[in-house]
């Protein structure tokens, strides 16, 4: 009787569940030792899957680096889009997206390791990848409606732009997590405390509803 390759038999019976477990890992291994040093031999061995089977799934090393970054993007953006921001209104809304993005760099530093990683190769994975391209663009949309709905009610000054809006977001969730070994070394890490990080949400949500806020006040 043929020996059963127990990698092979795991991805007929749960070919998803073992796709996923694989992007997992190898997003830790990316984030870990960036895109030179990573192995493809770690991955496996941290899987629960076989060589073979990355390649047969990602076809290569660049191709499973470029799925990570996908699924690693794709996953704030369905955090954005779970917000439920129905009946908010649009400070609310831009508030609770601030704070929901602090929170999801400073919980999933590995996201921020990857797109650091990212910058060193001038981005040309990720403007290979129309999938990034699209989850992207809903961001901006839906910073782009907010501002709009603001704007009607005269509490948003009219100059916003919701790309540089989505800049000083990411910037400011951002630092908290890619600066944090040397800021911590040089300061203390007092800051990243939990009370630390909750007093920077907070300052981050305001800051940002100071910059949108109209100085003339809500139309009459």
């Amino acid at each position: 009787m043929p020996k059963i390759n127990k990698s092979t038999e795991s991805a007929r019976r749960d070919p998803e569940g073992v796709r996923n477990d694989i992007l997992t890992t190898a997003s830790e291994v990316f984030a870990e030792s960036g895109l030179s040093g990573a192995r493809v031999d770690e991955i496996a061995a941290r899987t629960r899957t076989s060589k073979r089977m990355i390649y047969y799934y990602f076809g290569d090393k660049d191709g499973l680096y470029k799925a990570c970054l996908e699924a690693a993007y794709a996953k704030v953006r369905e955090g954005e889009s779970a917000l439920d921001l129905s009946g908010l209104s649009p400070d609310a809304a831009l508030a609770r997206i601030v704070a929901f993005t602090f929170d999801h760099h400073r919980q999933n530093p590995d996201f921020i390791r990857l797109v650091m990683i990212e910058n060193i190769h001038d981005a040309g994975y990720l403007t290979t990848s129309e999938v990034i391209q699209s989850q992207n663009n809903t961001a901006i949309e839906k910073l782009s409606d907010i501002i709009q709905r603001g704007q009607r009610l005269g509490i948003f000054r009219a100059d916003l732009d919701p790309v540089e809006l989505h800049w000083h977001i990411s910037a400011l969730s951002f630092f908290n997590v890619s600066n944090k070994p040397t800021f911590s070394a040089l300061f203390g890490g007092a800051i990243y405390s939990e009370a630390g990080q909750a007093s920077l949400r907070d300052q981050a949500v305001e800051m940002i509803l100071r910059y949108v806020q109209n100085p003339k006040g809500p139309s009459r």
